[in-house]
């Protein structure tokens, strides 16, 4: 707890935490992430997450309207209510005693407000804590139920969700990554052959997020980092982070899984079971019957690997060394994606 930001979640989560079993260490302030993005920690069987300074605060609070909405509680992790009562942006003074006891199944409209803002303007979430995917045992990795997951938040009846949603920001974000590769790189090779890819994709791929929310519910950025157990540590698999969750084109939400598969960081049948899972599950992104799932995927999968590789050079840049083995690999698609290989 080494910043006033942290220091204000921690309170944020102590105080709205459930009744632990365990009030020892387990209810010990415990830093998550810490991000230019996004700032997350844990305070026992709760979390608080500071969102992105630069977001629409409006787009956002829509976001966890639809999380908080019942039609998806076996989809995405549900937001918690702020406690009341409590004064706007208080964050001195002691940790409060637990104000409230998430539900089981979350409420059809929550107890409190979903979204806060902190003292310094960043609006901050709360959320029940989910036991993450082993990042050590990758073979162990949960592909089936990502793509069960897709599936159903796909075909969740948009009509009958909390509106207006927005535009789901997985196309926007590809866009953005080039955008910010060509203002803060250094002109490398590498930012070259990357730029070249981006700009080899179909018109209708990179201006994908310049189109007005429509289609099916999306989450914008999957991948097994947005996957948690709850009730920790063995409940169901649950979709975690709406902060790029909207409307759109479901396919975009198969693309990173895709693009692995394609630079060869994804095993082969661990990408067959994740589409086997997704296809079974009734998801719209593959069209019933069509075996080849790259007429669909294709130009989202080559947008994600430019993203990827504009990413990674942007941080082996900012860490002042030459890239890794997986983003050069990243590269190297790249310069498959632009004919240049």
């Amino acid at each position: 707890m080494d910043t006033p930001l942290t220091e204000r979640l921690a309170r944020r989560a102590m105080a709205a935490r459930a009744v632990d079993a365990d009030a020892g260490a387990a209810c010990r302030p415990e830093v998550l992430a810490r991000r230019s993005d996004a700032t997350v920690v844990r305070g026992g069987s709760t979390v608080a997450k500071a969102h992105a300074p630069d977001g629409d605060p409006a787009h956002l609070a829509a976001r966890l309207r639809v999380a908080a909405h019942p039609l998806l509680r076996h989809v995405l992790l549900a937001p918690l209510p702020h406690p009341r009562p409590a004064a706007p942006n208080s964050d001195s003074g002691p940790p409060a005693e637990p104000a409230v006891e998430p539900a089981a199944e979350p409420a059809a409209e929550p107890e409190g407000p979903l979204l806060d803002v902190l003292p310094d303007g960043r609006p901050v979430s709360l959320w029940p804590y989910g036991e993450p995917v082993d990042p050590e045992a990758p073979e162990a990795a949960p592909w089936e139920a990502v793509g069960a997951l897709l599936a159903r938040l796909h075909t969740v009846p948009v009509a009958e969700l909390p509106g207006p949603i927005p535009p789901a920001r997985g196309p926007a974000k590809a866009a953005r990554a080039v955008e910010l590769l060509r203002r803060d790189a250094r002109r490398t090779a590498a930012s070259r052959t990357v730029e070249a890819a981006w700009t080899s994709l179909p018109d209708r791929v990179r201006d994908a997020g310049s189109e007005p929310g429509a289609g099916a519910l999306c989450h914008g950025d999957p991948h097994l980092g947005q996957l948690v157990r709850h009730p920790a540590p063995h409940g169901p698999w649950l979709l975690i982070d709406v902060d790029d969750l909207g409307l759109g084109d479901p396919a975009w939400d198969l693309a990173r899984p895709a693009a692995w598969f394609a630079v060869g960081l994804l095993p082969p049948a661990a990408f067959g079971r994740f589409l086997d899972a997704y296809r079974g599950a009734g998801g719209p992104a593959l069209p019933d019957g069509a075996e080849d799932p790259w007429p669909w995927l294709d130009g989202p999968a080559r947008a994600l690997t430019v993203q990827m590789a504009a990413r990674a050079l942007a941080k082996a840049a900012a860490a002042g060394r030459p890239p890794d083995e997986v983003e050069q690999a990243l590269v190297d698609t790249c310069s498959r994606i632009a004919g240049t290989a």
